[in-house]
């Protein structure tokens, strides 16, 4: 394990699922969740289709109200914040389905990403009063940097619906990124890739931890890049943790073999 990572493990966690439940009429999506993120920690979280594990991202960046229990970050509940909110105190999500503004540059998909954290209005910009334009300033060298750290300085002024859809990727996760989040939540990074992009996007996540200090909670189906980079992986069935623990303990667990890898019995 990272030794940043053992390091932080010996204090408070950054994030707190507690007990967290989440009903739709009579259907359980999340029942009684729990488990720790620590500060620079990979964490997997895995399981079958159904399991709950986008339902609790939704939770997470608060597009859902859990039923029961409480989020906690850096202490603190996050369940009385709105979703337009989550940004500044810190939480950054890439989707399962690309969710960027087609019809926009490269530059500007990552350019709102960065205005989660602006302290501009829109009165002050129509004026652009000086406090206005340094922060304009600001902005614009912080993209670049991230579009430079990406690689992706060369489509800059590219319109994202002509890019090639790992690309695309790459950009929901600058757009992310932009936002200087604590936290990454990573939906499904590698649905859609091939073998060599997958195995670049794991080299990349790892990047990101390790130069940016950032912590991600990874939700994905592809079993080796989670086994590969997560430092801890929480596996969840039918709405409830199956099982906790690293990587090679969680995949041969013989109740998360049965449920997401299959049973090997006739």
């Amino acid at each position: 394990m990272n030794a940043r990572v053992e390091r932080s493990m010996q204090v408070a966690p950054l994030l707190a699922v507690r007990e967290v439940s989440v009903t739709f009429g009579g259907i359980v999506a999340l029942n009684g969740v729990s488990f720790e993120l620590h500060k620079s920690q990979i964490l997997g979280l895995i399981g079958p289709n159904g399991a709950g594990k986008t339902t609790l991202f939704n939770c997470l960046s608060r597009l859902y109200q859990p039923s029961r229990g409480d989020i906690l970050l850096d202490g603190d509940s996050i369940l009385t914040r709105p979703a337009h909110r989550i940004a500044e105190i810190g939480i950054g999500r890439t989707f399962q389905n690309v969710a960027l503004f087609a019809e926009l540059s490269v530059r500007d998909n990552v350019r709102v990403g960065a205005h989660a954290r602006s302290r501009s209005d829109i009165i002050s910009d129509s004026l652009r009063l000086p406090w206005a334009r340094r922060g304009e300033a600001r902005l614009n060298g912080k993209v670049d940097e991230i579009l430079d750290y990406l690689e992706l300085g060369d489509v800059a002024e590219v319109t994202v619906a002509g890019l090639p859809f790992g690309t695309q990727k790459r950009v929901e996760l600058a757009r992310a990124l932009a936002a200087e989040p604590k936290i990454l939540l990573l939906d499904e990074p590698a649905g859609g890739l091939n073998h060599e992009e997958v195995v670049s996007l794991g080299a990349l996540i790892r990047k990101i931890r390790d130069d940016l200090g950032v912590t991600v909670l990874l939700v994905e189906h592809h079993m080796g890049l989670v086994m590969s980079i997560a430092d801890h992986v929480v596996a969840l069935n039918f709405g409830k943790k199956l099982a906790e623990g690293p990587p090679a303990a969680v995949q041969s667990n013989p109740e998360v073999i049965k449920a997401y890898l299959g049973s090997k019995e006739p």
